[in-house]
């Protein structure tokens, strides 16, 4: 009979175990919620999935926009935290007054400061900065004084979205300078891609820029600089592949592409971790790290 009784009891047991360790689904308007009981813990892991419509908007916003003469931006499109360059105190102190009327975006800027500051250490002393940001406007006026053959009609120019800067060098040109090979090997560790280069012109259609560095932040930068990618053939190879994985300084990337017809679903633990970006075209960049 206490044998009986033994065995009843540790059943028992078993099943409450069983049935406390496992995970359910419960719905909740348009979200999952995921809740993960814990043998030896009275309250329940919970654990929220949200899931995000993939819109237009989101289409034209961020900072892996595809601009070139093709494909132009909106207003919604140009960066909100637009500065002048000054604004970034190791900037001002390096470049003076010559920057004062060169604005950038301030995700951009501080990350253009850390290069400037690296490449300093590197004796690199006699860098330029001629060009940011630049509105509608004086997207026009400048297409209307030069003409098709030196500028694009507004939108159609990356200097429209805020992450774009020409950087030169006061010894001789850029092509030649120290700076620009400096800039041409390392500019990838801060988000920055040399966005004209020599032997792509037959893909973006522009001539070798080698002052013209476009902002489109890490892990991007990177695996555009391994692969030898500009913007136009990275945004092909994200559709392809549809995830793609890396791991720079010790920190892990997942890279992933969405049609706008697509719904994400999101943890919200680690919601913060992830960054959609739009590719102007059809879709979106999501970009996780951990």
């Amino acid at each position: 009979m206490k044998k009986w009784i033994f065995w009843l009891v540790l059943t028992v047991i078993i099943g409450i175990a069983f049935v406390y360790s496992r995970p359910f689904l419960l719905k909740n308007e348009g979200s999952e919620i995921k809740v993960v009981f814990n043998m030896g813990k009275r309250e329940p892991t919970v654990k929220k999935i949200n899931t995000i419509d993939i819109n237009e908007n989101q289409i034209f916003q961020g900072d892996l926009l595809l601009v070139n003469n093709t494909y132009s931006i909106q207003q919604a499109s140009i960066k909100e935290d637009i500065v002048p360059l000054d604004s970034i105190a190791e900037l001002e102190k390096q470049f003076g007054a010559s920057i004062g009327d060169i604005s950038l975006s301030m995700e951009a800027g501080l990350e253009f400061s850390k290069m400037m500051k690296a490449a300093k250490k590197d004796g690199l002393l006699h860098f330029s900065v001629n060009s940011g940001f630049r509105n509608f406007q004086e997207q026009e006026k400048l297409y209307k004084e030069m003409g098709s053959s030196y500028a694009l009609p507004p939108g159609y120019s990356e200097h429209n979205l805020g992450l774009s800067i020409d950087v030169g060098s006061t010894l001789m040109k850029m092509e030649s300078a120290p700076e620009g090979k400096w800039m041409e090997e390392h500019s990838w560790k801060y988000g920055f891609i040399l966005r004209y280069p020599k032997d792509k012109t037959h893909i973006t259609g522009i001539e070798f820029e080698p002052w013209h560095f476009r902002y489109v932040g890490l892990p991007h930068s990177a695996i555009m600089k391994e692969k030898n990618l500009v913007l136009e053939e990275y945004i092909e190879y994200l559709k392809k592949e549809k995830t793609v994985k890396t791991t720079i300084d010790e920190t892990e990337y997942l890279v992933s592409y969405h049609p706008v017809s697509e719904t994400l679903e999101i943890v919200e633990p680690i919601l913060a971790q992830y960054e959609i970006s739009g590719n102007n075209l059809d879709g979106v960049i999501v970009t996780r790290s951990q």
